[in-house]
């Protein structure tokens, strides 16, 4: 006997696809996963490694106001699926979570495979059948999808299709952005992918790149004012490394570097290296008298200024700006860097653009074509790190899930009547 439960592709085993499963599976559908991958979740267990932020824990308000530009297009998924729902979700699985120091959540395990592990076992015991090895090469001219795996390739024909193949970041995970020109050439508008919560290059001496590549810059503060006038200012910790900045303080500012870059070519912002102490008191320890000491031994035990402080207080002044105790003293309080491109998509942890909101439905039904859901990084938003990225793949994933319950349920009507 055939069975008569409709047959759903969801392309793409992130947590956008398998959250999309488990809904169409919950209501009934047969559901196929497909993913490139020899297994699902690659990126999933990559981002868990030093621990997997699942959400956040702050106020519901400040927490949708992180996704900047794109809120207006996520609240309603966001609603459906808030940081207290995902949490509900993850102690379903078995797993319990806890709030962080920084606000963020995390399983209690802190890593992603124990989480994973049970989601799968959940799925297939719901009857979720996963592909692994089937790459998705588009469309044949039948509207059928092609799929390669190692035995050659096939063509199959389901009722809906969930696209959630992520955007163009870590490509050795799957999410390689090839689908961009499949949906091009059907209509579909795509923002430019760029990369997201990413690196920036900065043109250091030989110096700084040979002897403090990869060193952590601690307890800075950072200010920005952006392309439109805003200025911000954070504190937190970043990275030195061989070709300029990265690291969760310059992630919290990268679209905002970014989006100045694009307008004018570069973009300066300027570290605080000595946040606890006002610009008065740096000033008169840079200035008290130093005796025989060296004003590297002075810096050090009058500001705590040492190592890679140093050697960036060196990049920007020369040697008489060094000796000038009042120079000296303002660049410790506000020390500028220009940083000239972004590091490569590939390198970035997320990815900025990809299918445009007005080329969907509002349950992310590309309207060009019908039966074809995009779901996850695929879509034109982005978001800092700290949970934000997650929650709203997860929350995307479930929308999508129910919008094709929705449209196979008006299509299936349709058809009665």
């Amino acid at each position: 006997m055939t069975s008569s439960r409709p047959v759903v592709a969801v392309v793409g085993g992130g947590p956008a696809g398998l959250m999309a499963a488990e809904v169409l599976s919950l209501h009934g559908m047969q559901v196929d996963v497909y993913d490139a991958m020899p297994s699902v979740g690659r990126k999933f267990l990559r981002a868990g490694i030093g621990g997997l932020n699942i959400t956040h824990s702050e106020a519901y308000d400040a927490f949708c106001g992180r996704y900047g530009d794109r809120q207006p297009q996520l609240q309603a998924m966001l609603d459906r699926f808030p940081p207290s729902a995902l949490r509900a979700w993850v102690h379903g699985l078995g797993i319990d979570t806890f709030v962080g120091s920084s606000g963020r959540v995390f399983p209690t395990q802190m890593k992603a495979a124990p989480l994973l592990r049970a989601w799968l076992h959940r799925l297939r015991s719901a009857g979720v059948r996963l592909h692994v090895r089937h790459r998705w090469l588009g469309w044949n001219a039948d509207g059928t999808l092609r799929l390669a795996h190692p035995g050659g390739e096939i063509s199959i024909k389901p009722q809906a299709t969930v696209l959630a193949l992520g955007g163009a970041s870590w490509p050795q995970l799957g999410a390689d952005g090839a689908w961009l020109p499949w949906l091009q050439a059907r209509g579909v508008k795509i923002a430019p992918l760029q990369s997201a919560n990413c690196g920036f290059e900065v043109a250091w001496s030989a110096h700084l790149r040979d002897k403090f590549a990869g060193a952590q810059l601690k307890s800075v503060s950072l200010t920005f004012t952006d392309a439109y006038g805003r200025t911000e200012q954070r504190q937190g910790e970043m990275v030195i490394g061989a070709h300029g900045v990265e690291g969760s303080l310059i992630y919290a500012f990268s679209q905002r570097l970014r989006e100045h870059l694009n307008a004018h070519g570069s973009a300066t912002f300027t570290l605080d290296l000595a946040p606890g102490r006002d610009a008065a008191r740096v000033l008169a320890d840079v200035s008290h008298p130093r005796g025989s000491r060296s004003i590297s031994s002075h810096l050090q035990s009058r500001v705590s200024i040492s190592g890679v402080k140093l050697a960036l207080l060196h990049e920007a002044l020369n040697k008489e700006q060094f000796a000038d105790a009042a120079t000296l003293a303002a660049t410790i309080k506000s020390l500028p860097i220009t940083v000239r491109a972004t590091r490569p998509v590939a390198e970035a942890i997320s990815t900025a653009g990809g299918v445009r909101f007005d080329s969907l439905d509002q349950n992310l039904m590309i309207t060009a074509l019908p039966g074809v859901f995009v779901a996850g990084e695929m879509l034109d938003w982005e978001a800092p790190t700290g949970g934000y990225l997650l929650n709203a793949c997860f929350a995307t994933g479930l929308c999508a899930g129910q919008g094709v319950r929705d449209w196979l349920g008006t299509a299936a009507n349709a058809g009665m009547d």
